[in-house]
């Protein structure tokens, strides 16, 4: 039995000792040391819809969904935790399409929440947009013409793809950094240049020779 034993431990006592084992147990992943940074709730988030929204058209209508993108970086101690670019959802709340009498359309869109790595990031906060009205073209129709000013309408209420919107953040969101990651880099505004010193040059009076206007004898002499 004792002999069994050492049979088997024997090849187990070669393996273990062997180069190329402790030369695998030597070589371990090492890991990252993290750093932990909060994002605190109410913490602005640029964005803007990822298509122009418009009530032209009555294409949208309450409860419509959109995508929207962060514009800007949201940065917290010197780190970028939302990337520009940042996808997420808002929603048409309440709108009304351009009516008669110079009426504009208007619209109020909410904003709800971000995608990051899967996880939806709630956002508040909410944006009313209003059409351009024709009232003063309303008021010249209807002193002219009367029942006619009806025919005469306001502009629809649009947003553009590029136009900021601003959210907020609602809840304090925790990040893992790598503590060796570098942050970004601010750069110190340059002192203001002195201004110049602007010295006058004096310019030289010019000097007038009297001119006499006395005859002289010569010429007195040719007068006679």
């Amino acid at each position: 039995m004792r002999y069994g034993f050492c049979a088997v431990m024997a090849p187990l006592a070669v393996l273990v000792s062997s180069p190329a084992f402790a030369q695998a147990a030597a070589v371990q992943p090492a890991v990252a040391a993290m750093s932990t940074i909060v994002l605190p709730p109410n913490t602005e988030v640029v964005v803007t819809p990822n298509d122009t929204l418009t009530t032209k058209g009555k294409a949208l209508k309450e409860g419509s969904k959109f995508r929207l993108s962060t514009l800007f970086d949201v940065m917290q101690d010197g780190y970028v935790l939302i990337p520009k670019g940042t996808v997420g959802e808002g929603t048409v709340t309440w709108m009304t399409n351009k009516g008669a009498f110079g009426k504009s359309g208007k619209m109020e869109v909410s904003f709800d929440w971000l995608d990051m790595n899967g996880r939806r990031i709630p956002l508040s906060g909410k944006f009313r947009q209003e059409g351009e009205g024709n009232t003063g073209a309303t008021v010249g129709v209807a002193v002219a013409a009367g029942v006619f000013s009806a025919f005469v309408t306001g502009h629809s209420a649009t947003i553009v793809n590029g136009q900021e919107l601003r959210a907020r953040t609602v809840e304090p969101l925790t990040f893992n950094v790598p503590a060796s990651a570098a942050r970004v880099v601010t750069g110190t505004l340059a002192p203001a240049a002195a201004p110049a010193i602007l010295t006058a040059t004096p310019v030289a009076a010019a000097v007038t020779t009297p001119v006499s206007t006395a005859a002289t004898p010569a010429a007195a002499a040719e007068a006679q």
